[in-house]
């Protein structure tokens, strides 16, 4: 992944291969973000629940993702920035739910977990896959991998969770692993509020440049 901000060269996601690539991924998180939200009600998971919450704020992040591309650099940046904050938002939700989860909630559905854990994992290798060749680019393009990448991994994660519960018939491996998704969501948050920042300081100190250049287009 790219980690620096070459704001005139990054790919910006005006393709129509992308495109579609977004919208199917966007199809793919609201059908889940259903299926997961149900499941992790009736199995009284707070893993599954806040998986299910990452699959609607991606569906709807993406959404607006699409609409803001081959707009003007801020207006992408400021699209980067609120994924940004919208997932440190998401991160501080999981931590208070898994304490939530350890005082009141009790052991969830082991089965169930897993089960649906691996549903939601070959959903989300599928967005990976599909997004894979475009995984550098823009704040706004970078987000969309990075979130799609952190869904991947909390699947996995999820799926050990409901092994684990199994085993020790315990609600704990459920808590730490809700825990280790809300750390991902912050660390991520990070990396794109940072590279957000960057491209909305460039847009400010080359507004004159930009317009120029927009208006040749």
């Amino acid at each position: 992944m790219a980690g620096s901000c070459g704001h005139g060269v990054q790919f910006e996601g005006v393709s129509g291969g992308y495109k579609r690539a977004l919208i199917a991924v966007i199809a793919i998180n609201a059908a889940m973000f259903v299926v997961e939200l149900s499941a992790g009600s009736i199995a009284g998971s707070m893993a599954l629940t806040a998986d299910s919450l990452d699959f609607l704020a991606d569906s709807l992040t993406y959404g607006v993702s699409l609409w803001v591309i081959g707009r003007p650099l801020a207006w992408r940046a400021w699209t980067a920035l609120a994924k940004g904050v919208s997932l440190a938002a998401m991160g501080a939700w999981v931590f208070g739910a898994t304490v939530y989860q350890v005082f009141v909630i009790g052991v969830p559905d082991a089965a169930m977990m897993s089960g649906i854990g691996m549903l939601a994992l070959v959903a989300n290798l599928v967005s990976v896959m599909i997004l894979f060749r475009w995984r550098d680019g823009d704040s706004n393009v970078r987000s969309v991998w990075l979130c799609s990448r952190n869904d991947a991994i909390g699947n996995v994660a999820v799926v050990v969770a409901g092994g684990a519960v199994y085993l020790t018939g315990t609600g704990w491996p459920d808590v730490i692993v809700a825990g280790i998704m809300a750390a991902l969501f912050l660390k991520s948050s990070v990396a794109i509020l940072r590279q957000s920042t960057a491209e909305l300081r460039y847009a400010r100190t080359h507004a004159d440049t930009l317009d120029i250049s927009a208006a040749g287009d």
